[in-house]
């Protein structure tokens, strides 16, 4: 069933649910024993006995292992102590343990932030809104969504009240998508609605930035988008580095030369001798093959590992988790990456990095209150990602956006619309009003009659009008987002909150 090109009623008759009662407890529970958890399954882990026994199946161990066995024989004919025998094991069984040990230490790691990501989701059962754990989400239920919430599930939106889910992890947009309720129409000439174009659907791993709503789960756990995507990583074969690759040829190389040495330093010296002789054959056969173990380069397995795990020690002080040592070096070989890098190379989180006006605080304070964003007392954000950076600056700045709303309470708003390309919002001083509006620069500066010059408002002028259009166009050549705020005082409330009349005589404080 595409439930995007369904209607909420037959979306919710398919999963026997209600929007108004969500499910029982009882048939909650009763799904979640038939379907299983909602989280991605987790590969099987592999035995300590296993993982100790895949660190000896490396070619260069193997062949020391060889040579120890071949050295404790020829202790054993010659009555000497076995030292080269304890030796090479030694080294062995420490180049083994040392290895175990680090992708141990990796994987703790990993599940520890597994943990730590664990959340709760907030869901109406028996007609009442209860927090559960999200992995005890099942389909059918209705899961209440706010801004900052991670969507934990595949779900149909049944609300939206400007309701914003940032889908970069899955999609790739950097931009936050607006969701919709309606159902969807499959394109002429296409076989189904793209997942980037599903608006009225919300997947697991991302996250909602605006707004708030509801959705119905759809899937849970493996079934979801993101579990198919994490299904075909885990049926992925696994190939060798670039170290490994260069080690087995080593190993490949070693065997033949050893051979190669053991068979000619034999022949050579039954040669010399000029027959055959048991005794002397013997012993010149313990003669190459001592030559053969001195070819092999013993220490060099454990000179790798021990390199590799520096390696990775140096990569965990910059908050990167190794799993595999040899990866190490596959990182450190690689000349170019390429990588899409919303959410991969960068946090997908935007900063302001410029401005222009003469008073930044002052620009800050207006941003940062014609915004819908919120600031924490621990510093963590919430809101769409323009109006988070905006408030981050201002806080930045000292003026915390908890403080600003205290001291100017909003009392009004012209809220912000595609068509206008702007927003207002209106606040008391406590003897009398401000409004602070925020939009794209060409829009508000055509709306400004004045700007600021000293700390006060002048009349705009056309050379000033030059200058602010020259400083937005040399911000935007060098790619960045340019966002224009501008000011107006009032001396008693407005009478009407409507765009029309609030936006009009603007003085420009800044870009």
């Amino acid at each position: 069933m595409k439930h995007y090109c369904e209607n909420q009623d037959a979306v919710l008759n398919a999963f026997g649910s209600s929007q108004s009662e969500g499910l029982t407890s009882a048939e909650a529970a009763k799904r979640l024993g038939e379907n299983g958890k909602n989280k991605l399954a987790a590969a099987k882990k592999k035995s300590l006995i296993r993982r100790f026994l895949e660190q000896l199946s490396d070619p260069m161990i193997i062949i020391l292992i060889v040579a120890a066995v071949i050295s404790g024989v020829l202790a054993v004919v010659e009555k000497e102590f076995p030292t080269d025998v304890i030796i090479i094991m030694a080294v062995v069984i420490i180049n083994a343990v040392l290895g175990v040990f680090q992708e141990s230490k990796a994987e703790k790691a990993i599940e520890a932030l597994q943990e730590m990501s664990a959340a709760t989701s907030k869901v109406l059962r028996d007609g009442k809104v209860i927090h559960v754990p999200s992995e005890e989400l099942v389909v059918g239920d209705i899961v209440l969504l706010e801004a900052g919430d991670a969507v934990p599930a595949d779900g149909r939106i049944l609300e939206s009240a400007s309701l914003k889910i940032e889908e970069a992890a899955l999609t790739g947009e950097s931009l936050p998508v607006t969701k919709i309720t309606e159902s969807l129409t499959i394109p002429q000439n296409a076989k189904d609605v793209p997942l980037g174009d599903r608006k009225n659907m919300a997947y697991m791993g991302s996250t909602v930035v605006y707004g708030r709503g509801v959705m119905v789960v759809t899937a849970t756990g493996m079934a979801t988008e993101m579990g198919k995507i994490a299904g075909a990583l885990a049926q992925a074969e696994e190939g060798k580095t670039p170290l490994q690759i260069k080690l087995g040829q080593l190993s490949k190389i070693l065997t033949w030369v050893v051979l190669g040495i053991c068979g000619v330093v034999f022949a050579v010296q039954l040669i010399r001798h000029g027959g055959f002789d048991f005794e002397f054959a013997l012993s010149s056969f313990m003669v190459a093959v001592s030559l053969a173990v001195a070819a092999i380069p013993e220490g060099l397995a454990a000179v790798v590992t021990v390199v590799l795990s520096i390696g990775v020690t140096n990569m965990s002080k910059r908050n990167a988790i190794i799993r595999k040592l040899t990866a190490v070096e596959t990182l450190g070989c690689a000349q170019i990456i390429c990588s899409d890098k919303t959410g991969t190379l960068t946090q997908n989180k935007m900063t302001v990095v410029d401005y222009f006006g003469e008073d930044e605080t002052r620009i800050a304070v207006g941003m940062a209150l014609c915004s819908d964003a919120e600031l924490f007392e621990d510093g963590s954000l919430t809101g769409e990602p323009t109006e988070t950076a905006l408030v981050a600056w201002a806080n930045k700045l000292e003026q915390k956006k908890y403080d600003l709303k205290a001291t100017f309470p909003r009392v009004g708003e012209a809220p912000f619309d595609s068509n206008r390309k702007m927003m207002s919002t209106v606040h008391s001083t406590g003897e009398n009003f401000v409004q602070y509006t925020k939009g794209a620069p060409d829009v508000v500066i055509d709306k400004c009659t004045h700007y600021l010059k000293d700390g006060k408002a002048v009349p705009m002028t056309a050379e000033y009008k030059a200058e602010i259009l020259s400083a937005n166009k040399a911000m935007a050549d060098r790619a960045l987002r340019v966002l224009a705020c501008a000011e107006r005082a009032w001396d008693g409330a407005p009478v009407s909150y409507e765009a029309g009349d609030l936006e009009v005589e603007l003085c420009f404080t800044g870009l």
